[in-house]
């Protein structure tokens, strides 16, 4: 069997194809079969679930989860590596591999047979240019993924999981706190990699609310909170809110900020996703109800 993680292996496998690595996909190949195995081993503890992996690249991380799971179904956005899967991933019948963006793929169609049959998780080498939008998009799908175990560059898995009053908490951790429980599992550096990044990545894992511990008024409003929190990250929260809802004055403000039992000087890393769903509450109910 082709060893996926041995380097020799890969320029032989890109070179019988013809392909180079594209930077536009930030495609870094794992070349420590170790990490692939620790991976797909932190995925899920239960063998009877679909996983869904988001850049497969030559199949090595694909063929340790088929390997662990009931079905694996690969989202590749590289056409060019289609026919270096159909060869890689031969005599895997657990595996549906799509040439698909995942920024613009239906995932409720392609995974409505897969949640109607049991559980469904995400498992991913994620590229490092476009981490946190497919986060967000997974995220907000609201589709009723069991966790996501993601590989992102260390400084993004930092935000994820920091907590409140971390200087690293931003808009990303308090949304992706709403949605989950949030813990980075080890580091992975550089070295791991093919061709080798200029930094370290950890994988972190997302373990998603069966019933959210807290629930906006409105949902649109508790985002818009936290995106204007984290705008101008050197102003005050009261300032920081003053740019994202113009429409109500700095004192109002200030006066909302201090009744949810704030110094009026605080800035947004300090506030916690309950203290964010109270103070959107509030901004909500300012606004009249009438977003």
């Amino acid at each position: 069997m082709l060893d996926l993680c041995n380097p020799k292996t890969i320029k032989q496998v890109m070179d019988m194809f013809g392909l180079k690595f594209k930077k536009e996909f930030g495609q870094n190949f794992l070349i420590n079969h170790g990490t692939v195995e620790d991976i797909a081993y932190c995925c899920s503890d239960d063998a009877d679930i679909t996983v869904l992996e988001i850049g497969p690249g030559i199949g090595c991380l694909t063929r340790e989860l088929a390997a662990r799971y009931r079905n694996v179904v690969a989202l590749e956005i590289d056409g060019g590596l289609i026919p270096v899967l159909r060869y890689t991933l031969d005599g895997y019948k657990n595996v549906r591999v799509e040439n698909s963006d995942v920024m613009k793929t239906n995932l409720e169609e392609i995974l409505k047979p897969y949640f109607s049959a049991g559980k469904v998780s995400v498992c991913a080498n994620l590229p490092y240019y476009i981490t946190t939008p497919i986060l967000m998009k997974l995220l907000e799908s609201r589709l009723p993924f069991d966790s996501i175990t993601v590989m992102v560059q260390s400084e993004v898995a930092d935000r994820i999981c920091a907590g409140a009053g971390n200087k690293n908490c931003g808009a990303i951790t308090a949304a992706i706190d709403y949605f989950g429980q949030t813990n980075a599992l080890f580091t992975v550096t550089s070295d791991n990699f093919m061709p080798v990044p200029k930094v370290d990545s950890s994988v972190v894992q997302i373990k998603l609310w069966k019933e959210k511990p807290v629930v906006p008024s409105n949902e649109d409003i508790f985002f818009r909170t936290v995106k204007a929190a984290f705008e101008q990250r050197r102003k005050t929260l009261a300032n920081s809110l003053l740019t994202g809802f113009p429409e109500i004055q700095k004192q109002r403000l200030t006066e909302i900020i201090t009744s949810c039992g704030h110094s009026a000087d605080i800035r947004g890393e300090k506030l916690t996703v309950k203290d964010f769903c109270r103070l959107s509450d509030k901004l909500y109910e300012e606004l009249g109800h009438s977003v």
